[in-house]
């Protein structure tokens, strides 16, 4: 069975981990703050979940999810993820992670800037425009009329595609919006954020997204 390591166990990291765990995958999750901080919430998950660190959570991850605040995407641990599918779930918050030029000009994103930093590794855009807690109560069965959609993005075929799986697992649509560089369009203040949407209206609610 495919392992997810999840490196951040805020709000999204948590819910994916419980999604992931319903849908079978076993489950290595960290904080910044290390594995013991975790108990409580390992013991919740149940005995699919092991706590780590980050680079431990990295190295047992099939695929890793980062879901950490962007100014600390430097932080991450590069080599434990080489040649692996990286799911990316962050947003710029300015108030939170300060101002970032080329963000704030609209000449680069998130995704990007974390897939440079993991060169070896394949990024995939995915869960950065769903409210936590929808993750584990949205779901729908495919081909629900209501059955909502997600977006991703990657430069790669393959991370898309698993992305695309592990939403359909969750009980989601996918929409791919394409290459990273156009992952702006899902990101924080375009139509297509936190709103629940089927298919086809995530589909006219990226088109109407403008770029700043």
């Amino acid at each position: 069975m495919t392992t997810l390591g999840i490196i951040g166990a805020g709000h999204i990291g948590s819910q994916v981990a419980r999604a992931a765990i319903t849908a079978g995958y076993d489950v290595v999750i960290s904080n910044s703050r290390g594995p013991e901080t975790l108990q409580d919430l390992v013991a919740d998950l149940g005995p699919k979940a092991v706590a780590a660190t980050s680079a431990e959570a990295g190295t047992a991850g099939d695929v890793v999810v980062v879901t950490v605040p962007l100014k600390a995407v430097n932080d991450l641990p590069v080599e434990p993820l080489a040649g692996k599918i990286v799911i990316d779930t962050n947003n710029y918050y300015f108030e939170r992670d300060g101002h970032i030029d080329a963000l704030d000009a609209g000449e680069d994103t998130v995704s990007e800037m974390l897939q440079r930093h993991l060169p070896t590794s394949r990024v995939a855009k995915g869960f950065n425009h769903i409210k936590s807690d929808d993750i584990t109560t949205d779901g729908k069965p495919a081909g629900a009329d209501d059955r909502r959609a997600l977006a991703t993005s990657s430069d790669f075929a393959d991370a898309a595609d698993f992305v695309t799986k592990l939403y359909d697992e969750f009980g989601f649509d996918t929409v791919n919006v394409g290459p990273l560089a156009d992952s702006w369009r899902v990101e924080r203040d375009r139509p297509a954020y936190v709103v629940r949407q089927n298919k086809q209206e995530l589909v006219e609610n990226l088109a109407k997204a403008n770029r700043i």
